[in-house]
């Protein structure tokens, strides 16, 4: 395996990490309700289904660890593009049905994360 793409791997693995506490704990809080532009009356309405998106994310950063601590360096290479894959998929079905943001946050770094992969860098 490559540092570049292992690298890249944790990246992706850790932003995902990150959104699941921003969705699952902190949506009623000003780092949740800034990073998702929620508003104080739009919290309670959401917070369920942020909770349960959160849990999804964790399920991503959890799989793309899978692949990181896989010691059989061919199926971590496919665990790990296969969860980038999901990642990159949700990227774009986010960006369009939700906000273009989505496609740079999350479909670019898995994106470049697999290709890296690919490219054993």
């Amino acid at each position: 395996m490559g540092i570049l793409g292992t690298t890249a791997t944790a990246a992706v693995a850790g932003l995902h990490g990150y959104i699941l506490v921003l969705q699952m704990f902190l949506w009623d809080k000003k780092a949740g309700m800034r990073a998702f532009r929620q508003t104080p009356q739009s919290v309670p309405h959401t917070k369920v289904l942020a909770a349960n998106q959160g849990l999804y994310n964790g399920f991503l950063a959890a799989g793309l660890a899978w692949g990181l601590l896989q010691p059989v360096p061919e199926f971590a290479t496919q665990i790990r593009l296969f969860f980038l894959g999901c990642v990159g998929v949700a990227g774009v079905y986010g960006a369009a049905t939700a906000s273009r943001k989505i496609l740079f946050v999350q479909g670019v770094p898995a994106a470049v994360a697999a290709a890296l992969v690919l490219s054993g860098l």
